[in-house]
Order: C-alpha cells, then structure tokens, then sequence
C-alpha cells in the first residue's frame, strides 16, 4: 500500500515572514521558543524575527550545533521550560529545525531520546502531545521545515532519525530573502543536498507518483539555479528556486530515501564536523552507479528520466553530471578531502547497515558493497 500524505501548510514568497505573528497566534503560541544558532542570530535575523512577533524579551537558544546531539536536545529542553514557553520558532537550516523537533518531542515524552528513533520502534510513541513547530529556513537545503522526521547523534554516537507525523511542522514560512546572507560554499552545500534528496528519493522504489513528480520538479529548479545562487548571491530568483526545490526534495521524503543518506547518517555520526549536503554530493555518483541494476529503477527508466531532467547530452552520465556540478562550485569532490580514511570503512559500513535510509534503497546493499561505494567515493 502507498501512503501519500502532505500536512504542512507552506507560506512561501519573499517577505512570507511578516506573517510569523498571524501564524503563531493562530496556533496559540503565545510564548513562544526561538530554537536557532549563533551564525544565525550573528545576522540578525533573530532581530528581525523579534520585531515581527512583537516580543522585546524572547526566549532564545541558540546552541545548536552543526549536527544537532541529545546533548545540545537536553539543552534545549531546560530553555523551554525555564521560559515556560508553550510552542516553538526554529529559525536557520536543517540542523535548528531537526534540533527543534527533538526538544518538541522531549520536553513532553518522558525517558531517553534513543527510545524514539525510528530504529528502536519509536514512532508510535511520539504522540500529539509533542509541542507545535513553526519552521521558518534560512538555508535551501534539507527541507526539513516540510519533513516528518528530526536527525539527531545520541550519547552513544549513532546518528539516528526520529520521525513521527507529530513532529512535522503546523507551517513552515519560506521566505527566500532570509537566505539571502548565506555565504556562497554553504549555498553551494545545501543546495546539492536538496539535488541529492530529489534523486534520492526519486530513485526509492515506492510507488507514490504524486512524490515521483514534485522531486523531478524539484531537481529541474535546482539544477538550474544553484550555481547563480552560489556566484549572485542576491538573485532572488534563484534563491526562490532553491528554497523551492529544497522543501520539494522533502515533500517526498516519505518515499523514503536510501545508501546516500544511510551512509552520510553513519559518517556524520562518526565525525560531526562533516557536512551533511557536502557527503551527500560526494556519496551520490557511487550510489547511483550501484542502484543503475536495480529492478524498479530500470522498469522505470529512472536514471534517463533524470538525465533528461537535468538536460544533459547524450554522452554525459547523470554520474559525471554531478561531478562536473561540485567542481564548478568550488565543493570537494572525495571522501578523503574531508579527512575520510580507509581504516574507517568498517565503522562507517556498520552505521550505514543499521540506519532505516538502508531499508528504503531500490537495490539492497551488502556490507561489501558499501565498501565499494566509499572506495568510488573517496
């Protein structure tokens, strides 16, 4: 059975967070937590943020880290209930959303956070009591602002997803001019991690057609727009086509993903300074030479329809594409540039078999051949 559900009303335009009070005091949110980080409170958008809502004195954390931990979680929690706030404001990217996600769930779910990851059965023990979410991005990259689920490294180093209908945001307010300030590699690295949710998850063997349509979408606005996003960085145009794609890419999130992201997961888990869109364009060409012989991909003519998506010559792989796209934006292009090393292979193999994107590849993956892919990779 498919399951094809989309929940989150979206305010999308430049200029949509002027409507951040209307939204907040619909939802009752009337104290609200602001959960961001310091390079996004450095910009002042945590100025304009406050001066939208109205509030002189919000309670404000801004200790998210670039891979969000149970720690920083814990953290979290404690601002929320010495403010006594009854809902949350995530403002920045994928990783103060997720992080804002994880303190909804535990600050009114009793136990350890780890009892929530998808992989321990946690999914039904996230109820509605979790706290509403109001998702505002600052970054065109993992749409975790439309995502039902929250990535986050526990204490005992696994970097695990925790997802639940309940931790969706009630809105998310995409305001592309909020982007505007990003410096040009983190531009570069969030929006080939958008390209690599839409192929991903395009690539995902469920049937969900509705998903299938909204990633090709998706990849048509980023492919075309991520490189005058990087080199102009105040094209709004572009920058509203990457915000597009971005929350596109996540939309279909619940096709599920596959061995880039269960990769990635695992290598982020092992060293947290690794970013997560720049693995995810470095882990991509292997992946999908290895997914080429997978069944639904070859019933469905997936790797041309991409190739055509993306418009690309006859002689040009979707591969070869991908990495010619990193080059010209300047981001590496081997594991072994960000320190990756062959002695870590076993390490990272064992998270990729244990995280859920594994189960949700189109062709399933050995130990070996994960190591083949971080071999192609590196």
């Amino acid at each position: 059975m498919a399951l094809i559900n989309y929940v989150t009303e979206i305010r999308f335009g430049a200029g949509s967070l002027v409507e951040l009070k209307e939204v907040c005091d619909r939802l009752g949110i009337t104290n609200p937590l602001i959960v961001t980080d310091k390079g996004v409170r450095a910009v002042g958008i945590i100025d304009k943020v406050a001066a939208t809502l109205g509030h002189a004195d919000l309670a404000v954390f801004d200790g998210t880290p670039p891979n969000p931990s149970e720690s920083a979680v814990r953290a979290g929690v404690e601002a929320l209930q010495r403010a006594d706030c009854n809902g949350i404001v995530a403002v920045g990217g994928g990783s103060s959303i997720d992080l804002a996600k994880a303190v909804a769930v535990a600050a009114r779910h009793d136990g350890p956070l780890r009892q929530f990851a998808l992989i321990e059965g946690g999914a039904l023990k996230i109820t509605a009591a979790t706290l509403p979410i109001v998702a505002v991005p600052t970054t065109a990259g993992t749409g975790s602002e439309v995502g039902r689920g929250a990535i986050i490294i526990l204490d005992d180093g696994r970097k695990v997803g925790i997802i639940s209908p309940h931790v969706i945001p009630k809105v998310a307010i995409c305001d592309p001019e909020l982007t505007l300030a990003l410096p040009a590699g983190l531009t570069a690295a969030t929006g080939m991690d958008a390209i690599a949710h839409c192929i991903e998850t395009f690539l995902a063997p469920a049937f969900n057609p509705p998903a299938d349509g909204i990633a090709l979408d998706g990849l048509w606005r980023a492919w075309r727009h991520i490189e005058g996003a990087v080199s102009q960085p105040s094209d709004l145009d572009a920058r509203l086509n990457m915000m597009s794609a971005s929350l596109q890419g996540a939309l279909a999130f619940q096709k599920g993903l596959g061995c880039v992201h269960s990769l990635s997961h695992s290598l982020g888990g092992i060293n947290p300074r690794l970013h997560h869109g720049t693995l995810n364009a470095i882990l991509l060409p292997a992946v999908i030479r290895f997914n080429r012989g997978a069944e639904s991909v070859v019933r469905e003519d997936k790797i041309a329809r991409l190739s055509q998506v993306m418009g690309l010559a006859g002689s040009v792989s979707v591969e070869e594409a991908l990495v010619t796209k990193s080059r010209a934006l300047n981001l590496p292009t081997g594991l072994s540039e960000l320190g990756v090393t062959e002695d870590m292979f076993a390490q990272i193999v064992q998270g990729a078999l244990a995280d859920h994107s594994h189960r949700t590849n189109p062709r399933e993956a050995s130990a070996a051949d994960y190591v083949e892919m971080l071999r192609q990779s590196m």
